[in-house]
């Protein structure tokens, strides 16, 4: 008996989520370590990825959370590290999706990698197809978050150097970044932002920072729509010429 349509596209889905999916696996293993090395309860883990699902912005709070860092500045920093996402609602598929629940938990689920497959495969996503995109990221990564506090409560003694897991994520996603010329500036006014904040209020240096970073990039974009200052791309071009 043939497969139905519906079937066939939760497969395909599936298919092309798999191979990405996977690399959720050792993040989401650090992330539940982390959760019981730092000393907070188990299921933290798997209620944080519930209610705030968010990768990046997990490992953050798990780690503000054990220096007992005030929940106001928890808030903040996770609402400006996950205000991307708003942006990328724009372009992604969510037409495609019917149904009420079906689309709030598209949104809920709305996470870099699924941003990413979509952005590199414009056509061809349908509901079924989407969905089960998403169910499985997030279906791997809480489950890959309680494998991981399983495996830390088992672990006698501490991993050295486990919380600098976050610090390595952002590392690596700064230098993918930093692959174009139009992207210096933005890292230099990040670098800047963060140095400031050093200065100016080293015990709020994250949220500080993140507020400046914000504004330069507000202040950059007006002065670009404005013709005030050219972008990196362009002053190349001109230099061409």
């Amino acid at each position: 008996m043939p497969a139905s349509p519906t079937r066939r596209e939760i497969l395909e889905g599936l298919r092309i989520t798999a191979p990405v999916a996977a690399g959720y696996i050792p993040l989401g293993l650090a992330y539940g370590v982390l959760v019981i090395q730092l000393g907070l309860p188990w299921w933290l883990a798997p209620s944080l990825s519930l209610a705030a699902y968010s990768g990046s912005a997990e490992l953050l709070v798990v780690t503000l959370a054990a220096q007992n860092t005030p929940l106001a500045v928890i808030a903040v920093t996770m609402l400006l590290v996950n205000f991307r996402l708003l942006f990328f609602a724009f372009s992604f598929p969510l037409h495609v999706i019917e149904g009420r629940f079906a689309r709030l938990f598209s949104m809920y689920a709305l996470v870099d990698e699924a941003y990413a497959l979509t952005a590199a495969r414009p056509n061809g996503w349908t509901k079924p197809r989407l969905l089960a995109m998403q169910a499985l990221f997030n279906l791997t990564w809480v489950i890959s978050s309680l494998v991981g506090v399983s495996a830390g409560s088992l672990i006698p003694t501490q991993i050295e150097g486990l919380d600098f897991a976050l610090t390595a994520l952002f590392i690596t996603l700064t230098l993918d970044a930093a692959r174009t010329r139009r992207e210096l500036p933005s890292i230099l006014l990040a670098g800047t932002s963060f140095a400031v904040a050093m200065v100016a209020a080293p015990g709020q240096r994250l949220l500080v920072a993140l507020l400046l970073f914000v504004a330069c990039l507000v202040v950059r974009h007006v002065l670009h729509r404005r013709g005030i200052l050219h972008s990196a791309d362009e002053a190349t071009e001109g230099g061409a010429q």
